[in-house]
C-alpha cells in the first residue's frame, strides 16, 4: 500500500463524492476552460447533519466550472428525493468561488477556497420562500503533518436567510467544520488492470451555531423541524471511497459514510449510515 498526498477542499461544503456537500480536490489544473459534469445517487441525503428527505434516497446533479487558470469557478447542483411528497424540498445550488494556495512548497502550505453560495428551492410559491445564502472559507494544510496523505482542513461558513419574508426561522447561523482526510493507494481492484486503486478516508466533526434550514413548524412537505438548535458540538462524520477510471474522463466513485449524531437538536437519530454512486465527467 503506497500513500499519496491527497488535497482536499470542500466545495460548498465537501466529502468525496457527488451527493456530499464537503466534496471535491484543490485541483492544480493550470491552461484551458476545464471542469466536470456529474450525478450521484445517495441511499440517504445527509446536509449540514440534517436528514433532508426523512431517510429516502435521493438523486444529485453537478456541473463545476474552473475559469481558465484564474482560480474562479462556478457550480450548480440540485438535489431530488426519489420518492414522492418531497416535491417542495427540492433544491438548486449555485456557487462562485476563488480557490488558490500560499506558501507553496512548504511545510505550512495552505490551500483556500473563498466562495459565496445561493440555495434556492423553486417548487415553493412566492411568500414560501426557505431561500438561503451562503458564504464560506475552507483552509487546507497538504504538507502540514508528518504522515504522507494525512491532510487537515477546516470550514467556516456562515448562513443567512434570503429574503426578508422568509419562512426560516433559524436560517442565520455558523458552522465550523474540522476535517481529516486520508489518501492511499492499493493494488487495482479492476482485474487484469496494472493501474494503482485510489482510497479515500474522511472525517468531519461540525459545530453548529444555531442553524436549521427547516421551517419553524410542519409545513411544505417537512414532516419533521428541527427548531432553535443547540449551539454546540452537533454530529461527526466518518466516510470511505474509492474511484474508478472508466476512461474518456469518466469516473465512476463507490463510497460509504456514516454520521454519529452528537446534539439531537439537528436530527432525531443517534446515527446514520448511508451509501453513495458518483458518476463523473471531466474535461
Amino acid at each position: 500500500m503506497r500513500p499519496v498526498v491527497f488535497l482536499i477542499a470542500i466545495v460548498a461544503l465537501a466529502a468525496p463524492v457527488l451527493g456530499q456537500d464537503w466534496e471535491g480536490d484543490l485541483l492544480g489544473i493550470k491552461g484551458d476552460l476545464h471542469g466536470s459534469i456529474g450525478m450521484s445517487f445517495d441511499s440517504q441525503y445527509m446536509w449540514r447533519g440534517f436528514d433532508f428527505y426523512d431517510d429516502r434516497a435521493a438523486t444529485h446533479f453537478l456541473t463545476d466550472i474552473s475559469l481558465f487558470d484564474t482560480g474562479f469557478g462556478i457550480s450548480v447542483a440540485g438535489h431530488r428525493a426519489n420518492s414522492s411528497g418531497f416535491e417542495d424540498r427540492e433544491r438548486w445550488d449555485f456557487t462562485t468561488y476563488y480557490q488558490n494556495s500560499l506558501l507553496k512548497d512548504q511545510a505550512c502550505m495552505t490551500q483556500f477556497r473563498l466562495g459565496w453560495a445561493f440555495y434556492g428551492y423553486p417548487e415553493l410559491n412566492d411568500g414560501q420562500s426557505l431561500d438561503l445564502q451562503e458564504a464560506h472559507l475552507i483552509l487546507s494544510w497538504p504538507n502540514l503533518l508528518p504522515v504522507k496523505g494525512l491532510c487537515p482542513s477546516y470550514g467556516l461558513f456562515a448562513m443567512w436567510q434570503s429574503d426578508s419574508n422568509s419562512r426560516l426561522a433559524d436560517g442565520n447561523g455558523t458552522l465550523h467544520v474540522l476535517m481529516l482526510d486520508y489518501g492511499f493507494t492499493i493494488p487495482s481492484l479492476i482485474p487484469g488492470s496494472s493501474g494503482d486503486q485510489m482510497v479515500k478516508l474522511h472525517a468531519e466533526v461540525v459545530n453548529n451555531q444555531g442553524f436549521s434550514p427547516s421551517p419553524p413548524r410542519p409545513m411544505f412537505d417537512w414532516k419533521v423541524v428541527y427548531r432553535n438548535p443547540d449551539y454546540d458540538w452537533s454530529n461527526a462524520v466518518f466516510g470511505a471511497s474509492t474511484d474508478f477510471n472508466c476512461g474518456y474522463g469518466i469516473t465512476l466513485t463507490p463510497a460509504v459514510y456514516y454520521q454519529s449524531t452528537l446534539n439531537n437538536s439537528i436530527n432525531e437519530d443517534d446515527s446514520e449510515l448511508w451509501a453513495s454512486l458518483g458518476l463523473k465527467w471531466t474535461f
